[in-house]
This record gives structure tokens, C-alpha cells and sequence, in this order.
């Protein structure tokens, strides 16, 4: 393990690296492609057709699984804190661990499911993914503030508070203009009808979707003082 990197802090590092690069290399390609406008397209519209497509929905389902492991290391790490603080009840924290696995679930349906080939089920996915890492995240930031002082410094927590306020300002934002939109379509081009709406709800999109990603970063320095020891007991009979 590189000595920047003590305990578990290279999983967060990992998760916010990968997920920054899904979003810059399929935008990347889907603009080279001329498949998207370069100025602000929804993120789903980067990873539409081939071949961002197939980039997308790899990089994305791998995130998912990376924040779910992420999620888990900090169930687990908030649970052996609590034995000597108890700043939170155990069943508010695995209600938090089970609201940002919900979140990962809605990113694999994302992922998976295509705007345009099943664009129900891909909005379903969108939203759930949003809504369940808004109130991850807002949760989490909750929980910073109860493991003060001894756990977390106020800056850090002052810290996540803003980025989870501003996520769910952007969220019920992005819905706001969303649902204004009349059509389902990629190639938006300035001046046409819903143009504006498009263009503010695509920033919101990606406003929420950075501030998870920024939120994530967050964790690195409490994942430094938390490592996973796997222990294994072998009995002989007599």
C-alpha cells in the first residue's frame, strides 16, 4: 500500500477517480462522435450511443459497485466508532447504509438501460440513484456533526453539510425543469422549443453528480485511520 494511502483511503480515492473519468471519457467520445452538443448535455446523453455507450454503462456499473463498497467501509467504520462514543444509534446508520446501496442499485439501472432504448425504466433508475445519494449524503453529514469533535473537525463537516445542501437544491432543480421538457431526444441545439429547460436541468444534473463525487472525496482522510483485517480460526479436532 502506497504510503499516501494508509488504511482504507485508496478505496474513496479509487471511487471518485473512476467515476470523474466515466463522466470525462464518455462525454469525451460522444462529442468527438458528434453524437452530443459539447456545451452541457444530460450525463445519460454521453453514454447513449455506441461506442460511449458501451464505455458508460461499464465504467458506470464498476462506480456502483465501488461506492457500494465504499458505503459498507463506512457503515462499518461508523459502527466501531460508535462502541466507545455512541453519537448514533446503529439503526440509523444501517438505514443510511441501505438508502446509498439504493442509490447504487438506481446508478446499475442507469447503466444498464439506455435513454433512449427503455427511457422509463432509465428515468426510474436516474431518479432513483439522485434522490436515495441526496439523502445518503445529507444523512452522512448529519452523522459528522454527532461524531464532533472527537471523530470529525467542524470545517469537515461544514464541508459536506454545503456540498449536500447545494446536491439537494440542484436535485429538486433538475426535476423542476426536467418535468418541463416535452420531448425525449440527445441532439439539443440552442433556440429550439425547450432548449432552456434542457440546458438548466443538464447542469443541475451534473452539479448533483460532482457533488457526490466531491462528497466521496471527503472520506479519504477518515478512511485513512480504518483498515480490514480478515481473521481465520482453524480448529483441531482431538
Amino acid at each position: 500500500m502506497p504510503c499516501c494511502m494508509p488504511g482504507v483511503a485508496f478505496v474513496p480515492a479509487l471511487l471518485v477517480s473512476w467515476s470523474s473519468a466515466a463522466f470525462i471519457i464518455s462525454y469525451v467520445i460522444a462529442v468527438l462522435a458528434g453524437h452530443v452538443e459539447p456545451f452541457v448535455p444530460y450525463i445519460s446523453d454521453t453514454g447513449t450511443k455506441p461506442p460511449e455507450s458501451g464505455v458508460f454503462g461499464f465504467m458506470i456499473n464498476i462506480s456502483a459497485l465501488l461506492a457500494s463498497i465504499t458505503m459498507y467501509i463506512r457503515y462499518l467504520l461508523i459502527e466501531k466508532q460508535n462502541e466507545s462514543s455512541h453519537f448514533v444509534r446503529s439503526s440509523c446508520n444501517m438505514f443510511t447504509l441501505c438508502v446509498g446501496l439504493m442509490g447504487c442499485t438506481g446508478m446499475g439501472i442507469v447503466a444498464t438501460f439506455q435513454e433512449l432504448a427503455v427511457p422509463s425504466v432509465h428515468d426510474i433508475g436516474a431518479l432513483v440513484a439522485f434522490g436515495s445519494g441526496v439523502v445518503y449524503i445529507t444523512l452522512q453529514s448529519i452523522i459528522s456533526y454527532k461524531s464532533c469533535p472527537r471523530w470529525n473537525t467542524y470545517f469537515v463537516c461544514h464541508i459536506r453539510m454545503a456540498i449536500s445542501v447545494i446536491s439537494c437544491i440542484a436535485f429538486i432543480t433538475m426535476i423542476v425543469f426536467a418535468s418541463k421538457i416535452s420531448m425525449t431526444k440527445i441532439d439539443w441545439t440552442p433556440g429550439e422549443k425547450d432548449y432552456t429547460y434542457h440546458f438548466m436541468s443538464a447542469i443541475c444534473e451534473w452539479t448533483v453528480a460532482f457533488g457526490f463525487i466531491f462528497f466521496f472525496l471527503t472520506f479519504i482522510r477518515d478512511f485513512q485511520r480504518f483498515s480490514l483485517r480478515i481473521s481465520t480460526e482453524i480448529h483441531e479436532e482431538s
